[in-house]
């Protein structure tokens, strides 16, 4: 017997899911909303309006089928509260204990348990290692290419004769390329088979085994084809990594503050870039072995995830998805204050899973790859993920990241100039990424988009315009230094910490690993295109060119991620079903008749009386819920 089905009506999504209409239901709920085609635009809890004596009966069900009958007056404790999240001081049967627990869930969202913010920043720690890679080969890049007879920079007393500069810039961009193209076409895929047999922890530590032993072995490559070598391997553990990390913590954290806490990915990018920009100063005079020094020192993030990963409980949804019902709940003890929130959210995210069950059955690799595309409910989610992952190339960062040495120098800066000026792009990155903690959750994952994208254009074209003002002026390397630390500025707290964090919460758990390999790979995959090319666009368009070029990119990003974008603030990942239940069609249409001409009217034209209709409509305790977070905000 299915315990949370017996009160639910099934959903036939037959052969074309997008025909779907809402059915009523038993109860007093009346109607079930599509989880592929969500027309209205509701947000439904699973458990609403089911009567009390058969919530109990379910539960008693579940208890038995999940060999956990010990607990089953807890779990019923647990369901009655998911039923109605605001109503729990009405609930008869919690003590003052668990109360107070679930006050502070609301006062004091940030008083988590130990084990929490362990697993949270410890996870995100291995992100450092990609983060210190990307600026030890920044720096590497003055020195590497001579050692190995591939240089792509004519000297300043002109190009030596037999030498081809474009042939070497292809080289040189491949092999900062690397790591992003084992990732985008072999890391990223093995995160999903990974994950399902050795689950959340086992794949984090398969990756961090690549990540601390191939970094030490670029530092030692004696020609550029071994250094290649190494970086792909490089590319194999962060591209499972970066596949995997997000989705743990996300899964691990409670609604409230899961962006704050998953965005500590980018937060350790961010410190991982500043670091590997101290260590390229700290070995500057270190001579021939400076370059191998700048590449081989990335290993020592990756020494902490290797020995503290196994201390972090599993991710309990990836137990639930296993059927490991005891050991989730072992894990949600560990993660969340008392044992009521942890049946609570154990009974909430199965009852969810049974919903989306309705429109995923089981499927193998490939077909669950395929459906990533064929499923409504699912396409929606790998089109928004595509769009913010794509964006971050488009945004024009990495060429920053790897290769603001070379910019500098390219802005007539000497090579000392030129990795001070990168470590102050570093120590910009990783501070501005700081603010996201608290407005990730607060104002959102695509209000910061919106806001950050236009600033991003301008500051980038108005660096590449100041390589215009004559090299030998005061004011030609201290703008354009300026204007690419705006940029970072403004990049660090919005499109820095959204696509990550965003692309580990849309889909749904039976498509959570194939999803983010899907998104990890198309982040990494267009890094590796703009590390390949923009030696040689940098040589074609010069300096003015391709940085005008990449603002345009920012302007395009903006408008997919206006008309393709969700807001996921503050939602459980399983209430994002119903979110991406809504019809792409009626999403942009939303944006374009609603919410543009508030925007004009309200920021534009200064009428304070301007009002939007919201899009999503919450249905019984979650919108009550919802009032209780809006109230708690303000």
């Amino acid at each position: 017997m299915d315990p949370v089905k017996s009160d639910v009506a099934h959903v036939d999504v037959g052969a074309d899911p997008e025909k779907y209409e809402e059915v009523p239901r038993s109860g007093s709920r009346q109607q079930s909303v599509s989880l592929n085609r969500n027309v209205t635009a509701r947000i439904q809890n699973p458990l609403a309006g089911i009567p009390r004596a058969t919530l109990f009966q379910n539960v008693e069900d579940f208890a038995r089928d999940a060999h956990m009958e010990d607990q089953i007056p807890l779990l019923q404790k647990g369901a009655l509260v998911a039923q109605d999240p605001p109503s729990f001081e009405s609930v008869e049967e919690l003590d003052e204990v668990e109360r107070d627990a679930l006050r502070n869930e609301v006062l004091h969202k940030w008083r988590q348990p130990v084990a929490l913010y362990f697993t949270v920043i410890l996870c995100s720690i291995g992100a450092a290692v990609q983060g210190w890679d990307q600026t030890g080969s920044n720096g590497a890049n003055l020195s590497w290419p001579q050692d190995f007879n591939v240089p792509d920079t004519p000297p300043k007393e002109g190009p030596v004769p037999g030498v081809d500069y474009d042939y070497n810039s292809w080289i040189v961009g491949i092999v900062n390329a690397g790591p992003y193209i084992a990732s985008a076409f072999i890391g990223c895929w093995l995160s999903d088979p990974l994950n399902n047999y050795f689950g959340r922890r086992g794949t984090i530590f398969f990756a961090a085994v690549f990540c601390l032993l191939s970094v030490i072995g670029s530092g030692f490559s004696q020609t550029w084809p071994q250094l290649f070598v190494t970086r792909l391997l490089l590319g194999i553990g962060m591209g499972a990594k970066a596949s995997v990390v997000p989705i743990f913590a996300a899964e691990n954290c409670p609604a409230a503050i899961r962006g704050g806490l998953v965005m500590s990915w980018q937060m350790w990018t961010a410190f991982g870039i500043f670091l590997g920009f101290c260590a390229n100063l700290a070995v500057y005079n270190a001579g021939a072995i400076a370059w191998r020094l700048q590449l081989g020192s990335a290993f020592i993030p990756a020494v902490p995830l290797v020995i503290g990963v196994y201390f972090c409980p599993e991710s309990p949804r990836w137990y639930i998805k296993k059927g490991r019902y005891n050991d989730a709940f072992d894990s949600l003890c560990r993660l969340r204050n008392t044992p009521l929130q942890a049946a609570r959210d154990l009974y909430y995210i199965f009852a969810q899973i049974q919903e989306e069950s309705d429109i995923i059955g089981k499927s193998n690799y490939v077909t669950r790859f395929i459906e990533l595309f064929t499923i409504p409910r699912v396409r929606r989610a790998t089109l928004a993920s595509f769009t913010v992952m794509l964006a971050q190339q488009m945004c024009g960062i990495n060429i920053i990241a790897f290769y603001s040495s070379t910019v500098f120098v390219n802005a007539g800066a000497g090579r000392l100039q030129a990795l001070l000026a990168s470590f102050g792009f570093g120590l910009v990155n990783f501070v501005f990424a700081w603010p996201a903690v608290w407005t990730i959750d607060t104002y959102g994952r695509r209000a910061l988009l919106l806001f950050t994208f236009p600033q991003m254009a301008w500051t980038l074209l108005a660096a590449g315009l100041c390589f215009i003002i004559p090299s030998g002026s005061d004011a030609h390397l201290g703008l354009i230094a300026f204007f690419i630390f705006l940029f970072a500025a403004f990049y660090s707290p919005g499109e820095g910490p959204v696509p990550f964090t965003y692309s580990a919460e849309v889909f749904p758990l039976s498509h959570r690993e194939v999803g983010m390999s899907w998104a990890v790979a198309t982040c990494l995959f267009w890094a590796a295109v703009l590390s390949i090319t923009f030696p040689r666009l940098l040589r074609a368009f010069h300096p003015v060119g391709a940085f005008c070029f990449y603002a345009g990119l920012n302007v395009t990003a903006l408008i997919m991620i206006f008309f393709w974008v969700p807001e996921t603030k503050q939602r459980t990942l399983e209430e994002l079903d119903y979110v991406f239940a809504v019809p792409t069609r009626t999403h942009m249409n939303y944006q374009l008749t609603k919410a543009l001409p508030y925007w004009l009217k309200r920021y534009v034209m200064f009428q304070k009386g301007a009002r939007l209709e919201p899009l999503y409509k919450f249905d019984g305790a979650v919108a009550e819920h919802q009032k209780v977070a809006v109230i708690k905000e303000a």
